[in-house]
């Protein structure tokens, strides 16, 4: 099992640890939601506190705890410490797998969804080179991804929240969420 710290973030939990004035703590890694768009949270805990379902990693001078679900979404991780206007805390990159395509999501919510993205909301972004495409439905939540201009656009947010979502709320009311998987930070073509 290979989870790769960056420097800033090992150095932020050593001077964690090292606060703690506890030299019996690890850190844990658990995960939550969607394969598609995961939660991670990371909790220092006693060392003692191995439990049966997890392994024990090392972490570059600390031991670091992974339930047994997780390992194949963390596997080649990047576990990273940033900082940016207004916000700061770990942020954890599953590694981008190279295993082709994801299969298409089927069923009546994907098809209406799609059926929006493609016939209102892509032909309006396609301005800006823009793109929307469906990623995943998980019951009555949607998961999309941007690319092309709207991935790292300042107003991908706004867009989203503002224009995408509306529109498909209107058309798919049953929707409960949009989540947005998209990679913001590798953008390379946003439209300024």
């Amino acid at each position: 099992m290979m989870i790769h710290f960056t420097d800033r973030a090992r150095e932020t939990v050593q001077d964690f640890l090292d606060q703690s004035n506890d030299e019996n703590l690890a850190l844990r890694i658990s995960m939550s939601g969607s394969p598609v768009s995961p939660n991670f949270d990371l909790t220092l805990v006693n060392a003692n506190e191995l439990a049966e379902d997890e392994i024990m990693v090392d972490g570059g001078g600390f031991a670091v705890f992974l339930k047994g679900d997780d390992q194949e979404a963390l596997e080649g991780a990047t576990v990273d410490f940033v900082e940016r206007v207004n916000e700061s805390g770990f942020e954890v990159r599953p590694m981008k797998k190279r295993d082709g395509p994801r299969g298409t999501p089927t069923g009546p919510i994907a098809d209406r969804v799609r059926d929006v993205l493609d016939s209102q909301v892509n032909p309006a972004i396609a301005a800006h080179g823009g793109m929307i495409s469906l990623v995943d439905v998980e019951e009555t939540d949607v998961y999309v991804e941007m690319s092309g201009g709207c991935q790292g656009c300042a107003l991908s947010r706004m867009t989203l929240r503002q224009g995408v979502e509306r529109m498909l709320r209107e058309a798919v009311p049953e929707l409960t969420a949009v989540h947005d998987v998209t990679d913001h930070a590798s953008g390379d073509n946003p439209y300024l």
